[in-house]
């Protein structure tokens, strides 16, 4: 599976968990550290440990190394480092927080329905 899927395949699942505002962006072109990110919205602090697993568990499918996980659900955001593909998940107000959409927002991505 390339990259993209992965990510794109990644960014369902978290969305199929409930994920809000599921975003898949391409940032190969301005970035030499990773190719995607996934970036998605947890309602409270349970679900975003909770979807964090799930990004893990979907990655761990895909055959992808967990490089690292940084960050607690009591922290408003985790990150999770695949290697090329990086998740971030994020309470509402840490998202807005960090607007880490808006600093990659000259990049292509895609809306995870």
């Amino acid at each position: 599976m390339e990259m993209k899927e992965t990510a794109m395949m990644i960014g369902k699942k978290l969305s199929d968990r409930k994920a809000r505002d599921v975003l898949v962006t391409d940032i190969s072109e301005k970035s030499s550290f990773a190719d995607y990110f996934v970036n998605a919205t947890a309602g409270s602090e349970r679900q975003l440990d909770a979807l964090a697993t799930d990004a893990q568990d979907a990655a761990a499918e895909a055959g992808l190394e967990i490089k690292g996980v940084e960050g607690r659900g009591n922290s408003g955001w985790m990150l999770i480092d695949l290697g090329d593909i990086i998740v971030n998940v994020f309470t509402e107000e840490n998202r807005e927080k960090y607007a880490v959409d808006k600093i990659w927002s000259d990049c292509p991505s895609v809306e995870i329905q």
